[in-house]
C-alpha cells in the first residue's frame, strides 16, 4: 500500500457529434476540455475512510473495520440496478433518494470496495475531490471523477506504478495502465449513469481529440485550430434519464429512430473528413459544412426528444450572429456549442449567456503551474 499522498487531475469533455447515438453503436468526436477535476487521496492509520465532495456539499466518513465485514458478494453478482441500491444502503442514503450528486458516493463505494479488496485490510483514506467543471451540464464531470478516483485508488493499492518521477510536475501513466484505469473508471460511470457510452471517460482519460466507436478509441491526430465557444444554460438533467427516454422511443418508434441515428452516424462521420482536410488547409467552404452539420446535429437531437427550450433560445441568439450552435451532451439542458468562424466579431453579447471560448485541441493549459496537460495526470505537490 502506498504510503504517500497523491494528486491525480483529468480533464472534462465535449462532444462535437454522436451524442446519444454513441450510445446505440454510432461514431462520437469528442474533445477533452481545459476544465479539470482534481483529487487527492492522503493515506493514514486512523481506521477510517473519507471523502469530501465540496462542489456538491458532500462530506461522509465510514469506519474501514464495518466495511472490511460487509459481504461484498453482491459486487460480482445480480444486476446494475440492486448492486446501486445496496451501495446507497452502505452509503446511508435512503432508496428513493433523488438527488442524482448523491450517486457520487455510491459510485466511490464501489471503486474502493472492488479496487481495495486485493489488499489484506482495506485502507484508511482520506479523499477529496474537487472540480472545474459544472455538474449536469454534459462536460463530463462524473467521468472526470470516476477516472480520478480509479486512477488514485490502482496506485495507491500500487495495482499500477506512481508515474510521477522525482522532480517532475506531472506524470502520465503507461498505455497499458490508462486501459486498466479506464476499465475501473466506466464501471464508477455504469454506477452513475446506468447505461453509458463510454465515450467520456475515454476521452478524460487519454485527452485530446478522440473518435470513439463500440468501445473502439482512435485520437484524432490530424485536427485543424478550431474555436468553440461553450454556454452553461445551467438547466439540470439526468443523463440516465435521458439515455433512457432515447431507448424507450427507439423501441416505440424504430422505424423512425434508427435512420435517425445512422444520420447522426452519416454526420460524425463528414465532420471527421472535413476536419481531416482543414487540417491542411483550412477555407471558409470547410466552416460552412461544419455548420450545416451542426444545425442538421441539432434538428435530430431534437427529434429524439433531448432538447430543451433554454437550448433553442441558444440556437436563436446565435443565429441572430450569423452563428451556429447545438447541445453537447446529454441534451436536456446542460451546454451548447457554438462554432466560431476566424475573427468573428461581437461575441460578447453571446458570452453574456454565460459563455467561454474553448480552442482545441492541441494542449489545454491549466492557469496553476502544477497541471498543464489535456490528459489524465498524476500531480506533483507543491511543497
Amino acid at each position: 500500500m502506498l504510503s504517500q499522498v497523491l494528486l491525480v487531475s483529468a480533464p472534462g469533455k465535449v462532444i462535437l457529434h454522436g451524442e446519444h447515438s454513441v450510445v446505440h453503436g454510432k461514431v462520437a468526436l469528442a474533445v477533452a476540455l481545459n476544465l479539470r477535476t482534481f483529487l487527492r487521496l492522503q493515506p493514514h492509520n486512523s481506521g477510517k475512510v473519507s471523502l469530501r465532495l465540496p462542489n456538491i456539499g458532500i462530506q461522509q466518513t465510514w469506519d474501514v473495520a464495518r466495511l472490511q465485514l460487509l459481504d461484498t458478494s453482491f459486487l460480482e453478482q445480480g444486476d446494475l440496478t440492486e448492486q446501486v441500491e445496496k451501495l446507497k444502503e452502505v452509503a446511508g442514503f435512503s432508496k428513493d433518494s433523488t438527488n442524482h450528486d448523491c450517486l457520487a458516493v455510491p459510485a466511490f463505494l464501489y471503486l474502493y470496495l472492488t479496487i481495495c479488496r486485493s489488499q489484506r485490510t482495506l485502507p484508511s483514506l482520506d479523499i477529496a475531490v474537487w472540480s472545474e467543471l459544472p455538474t449536469g451540464a454534459g462536460l463530463g464531470s462524473s467521468a472526470a471523477y470516476s477516472v480520478c478516483l480509479a486512477a488514485a485508488l490502482l496506485t495507491a493499492c500500487e495495482e499500477i506504478p506512481n508515474p510521477l518521477k522525482d522532480g517532475e510536475a506531472t506524470g502520465r501513466w503507461t498505455e497499458e495502465n490508462l486501459e486498466l484505469i479506464n476499465k475501473w473508471a466506466f464501471q464508477g460511470e455504469r454506477v452513475i449513469h446506468g447505461n453509458p457510452s463510454g465515450v467520456d471517460n475515454a476521452v478524460s482519460t487519454w485527452g485530446g481529440a478522440l473518435r470513439y466507436q463500440q468501445g473502439k478509441i482512435s485520437p484524432l491526430k490530424r485536427l485543424p485550430t478550431l474555436k468553440i465557444l461553450l454556454v452553461n444554460t445551467k438547466v439540470p438533467r439526468s443523463t440516465k434519464a435521458l439515455v433512457a427516454s432515447v431507448r424507450n422511443r427507439m423501441l416505440k418508434f424504430p422505424e423512425i429512430i434508427a435512420p435517425l441515428l445512422a444520420s447522426m452516424d452519416a454526420i460524425s462521420l463528414e465532420c471527421e473528413r472535413v476536419l481531416g482536410e482543414m487540417a491542411a488547409a483550412p477555407a471558409l467552404e470547410h466552416y460552412l459544412v461544419l455548420e450545416e452539420l451542426i444545425d442538421m446535429n441539432q434538428h435530430h437531437l431534437n427529434a429524439l426528444g433531448v432538447g430543451h427550450a433554454s437550448l433553442d433560445q441558444l440556437c436563436q441568439v446565435t443565429t441572430a450572429h450569423g452563428l451556429h450552435s447545438k447541445l453537447t451532451g446529454a441534451g436536456g439542458g446542460g451546454c451548447g456549442i457554438t462554432l466560431l468562424r476566424p475573427g468573428t466579431q461581437g461575441v460578447g453579447r453571446v458570452a453574456s449567456l454565460g459563455a467561454y471560448k474553448v480552442q482545441f485541441p492541441g494542449q489545454f493549459p491549466w492557469e496553476e503551474e502544477a497541471c498543464e496537460q489535456s490528459h489524465l495526470c498524476c500531480v506533483a505537490l507543491v511543497k
